[in-house]
């Protein structure tokens, strides 16, 4: 593994390599106020095993990139998804596979529209399409309402996830605690949950951050608009979406949708998975995104 700090703009963007620099690079957007290392390393390594150049990198305001005050530095996903092309820059690679996760899908979809010479391919992971108003979904799901495009709002589990970081904690252990309950609540109890596993992680990504309170400042963005959505139906990306079928999330059909906006795109569907990534679904995730990225890797890197 080596570390790399590349510039965007006037920001700073920490970044780190697994695998081989000459491999089919395969680029790790994470979701939102979430370090680099919220891509757990035994996930990232097998990816690497598999014959890919695994890129991960914290987004500006989180882990060891440039954090600031967003009220005096706002910006947009079209900011975050430079930001990701900004890292291929620093490292080099002229085009890449990118993989989005909850948050981190919006910003993929965001890339493959305003770069998407730059990809090789899109892969989108327990997320949903641009025409979808999550942000007004959760609103309108605390009141008992129901979403207005058709499509399940979140869960339960998934307001039970948001209960918990209602008020401070004052010691690391607590905050320990209630991350390894915010990821149990996600995921579920379709299939094993290991929270010894999910601890040391979250310990490894508060180390890194160098504190135990997580950023905000993604909180404040606003969506992009809805009717960036009608140009998933330009794409000629080849696109592989991941839909959990236990999340709380971004239930079933979100990943469906997708599919059918995004032409040529294909769904993979994992029976008992939810909103996060634990040693019990990395195998079958990393059969399908490495099989996905090294069937569509005849660009030069």
């Amino acid at each position: 593994m080596t570390e790399r700090i590349v510039p965007s703009g006037d920001v700073e963007l920490w970044s780190e390599d697994f695998g081989e620099p000459g491999a089919p690079a395969l680029l790790l957007v994470m979701g939102g106020n979430m370090n680099a290392l919220e891509w757990p390393d035994p996930f990232c390594e097998l990816l690497a095993a598999s014959g890919l150049h695994v890129i991960r990198y914290d987004h500006r305001d989180t882990g060891r990139s440039t954090c600031r005050q967003f009220a005096e530095h706002p910006y947009t996903f079209d900011t975050l998804a430079a930001d990701g092309i900004a890292v291929l820059d620093g490292w080099g690679v002229e085009s890449a596979h990118v993989l989005g996760l909850s948050m981190g899908a919006t910003i993929a979809q965001v890339m493959a529209l305003n770069h998407e010479k730059r990809l090789r391919s899109l892969m989108l992971m327990l997320g949903g399409a641009l025409d979808i108003d999550f942000d007004g979904n959760i609103e309108r799901g605390f009141k008992g309402e129901p979403s207005l495009d058709g499509l399940p709002g979140p869960q339960p589990r998934f307001f039970e996830m948001m209960a918990l970081f209602a008020e401070p904690v004052e010691t690391v252990e607590a905050e320990l605690d209630r991350r390894v309950e915010r990821w149990a609540l996600l995921f579920g109890d379709e299939l094993p949950f290991d929270r010894d596993e999910y601890r040391r992680w979250e310990q490894k990504a508060i180390d890194h951050a160098g504190t135990p309170h997580e950023p905000y400042q993604h909180h404040a963005l606003t969506l992009p608009p809805l009717t960036r959505g009608a140009e998933l139906t330009g794409l000629t990306l080849p696109t592989l979406v991941i839909q959990a079928m236990n999340d709380p999330a971004a239930p079933p059909p979100h990943g469906k949708h997708l599919t059918e906006l995004i032409p040529g795109s294909r769904l993979v569907e994992v029976p008992g998975m939810g909103h996060a990534l634990p040693s019990s679904v990395h195998q079958v995730l990393v059969d399908a995104i490495a099989g996905h990225a090294m069937a569509h890797s005849t660009k030069a890197a």
